[in-house]
């Protein structure tokens, strides 16, 4: 039976060890680490995802500029309240929910935000640097696996990690950062031929495809690491996430629940990015 990683316990200690910079910061400069946050329409899991960020935002001392569009506002409705915050110097941190509504083109407001704010990695520039060895913002929920494999005493050096998703988000970031760390990485996804096979060799799997228990039991190495970062919503309401997972625990040492794993730590992973982003933005 596999132990479980404690993505809140984990994304709890990440928050408490933030705050700590954050007064310093604060105490320093006279004014707290700021993160702007844009939301378009009125998309009801977005909505609740902003409040919790805004939340988490206030528990660590950091400033939240929160901007809400209608789902009817232009793209250059949007485009100004990034370019503002862009030249805000108390904002130290842009996220731009997604997704967005289907008339704004997410790629280009993307893009538009500067990034020396890129607080959630996905501006070309951070994937590049990423790319090449050199991150300054890494996206938060790739970034949030890495500390729970490193928290969990996971050794990485060597290992072969199958990441089973190729999103720009997380599924190639995450290779990245395995890869960075001397793994040996192979990315699959759903078209990836007799998958059951790439992930039963894997000494960790990373799964990010979006499929609901996708990832089988059986095909889990004993003794293999499971992160599971897919969320999904089953028909009777309840979540699950891409592994199916009590098959899974009985075969890993080490597994992410869902939920409790990986999605606190994506928050706590944002606020350090903000954070890292004003000592970097306000440095002498």
């Amino acid at each position: 039976m596999g132990e479980i990683i404690d993505g809140k316990r984990t994304a709890l200690e990440c928050r408490k060890a933030l705050k700590a910079r954050v007064t310093a910061y604060t105490e320093k400069k006279g004014y707290p680490p700021g993160l702007g946050v844009i939301l378009v329409g009125e998309d009801p899991a977005s909505a609740v995802y902003v409040r919790n960020k805004e939340k988490a935002c206030e528990k660590a001392g950091i400033a939240s500029f929160h901007n809400s569009l209608p789902a009817d506002a232009s793209q250059a409705d949007v485009e100004a309240v990034i370019d503002r915050m862009n030249d805000d110097p108390m904002c130290h941190g842009i996220l731009l929910q997604l997704p967005v509504p289907k008339h704004i083109d997410s790629d280009a407001m993307l893009r538009r935000i500067s990034p020396e704010k890129d607080a959630d990695g996905f501006h070309p520039m951070s994937a590049g640097l990423l790319a090449i060895g050199q991150p300054e913002f890494v996206p938060c929920t790739p970034k949030g696996v890495m500390v729970l494999l490193e928290k969990a005493g996971v050794e990485l050096s060597g290992a072969h990690a199958v990441v089973v998703g190729r999103s720009n988000i997380v599924g190639k970031p995450a290779a990245q950062l395995l890869l960075s760390k001397s793994c040996t990485v192979t990315i699959c996804h759903s078209r990836t031929r007799d998958l059951a096979a790439e992930v039963a060799r894997a000494d960790i799997v990373v799964a990010a495809v979006g499929i609901p228990e996708m990832i089988k039991g059986e095909w889990i190495k004993p003794g293999a690491v499971v992160i599971d970062v897919g969320i999904n919503r089953r028909e009777d309401g309840s979540l699950c996430g891409d592994v199916e997972y009590e098959a899974a625990r009985e075969r890993a040492s080490h597994i992410t629940p869902v939920p409790g794993g990986v999605g606190p730590m994506t928050v706590a992973m944002l606020l350090e990015n903000t954070v890292e982003g004003a000592l970097r933005y306000d440095a002498p």
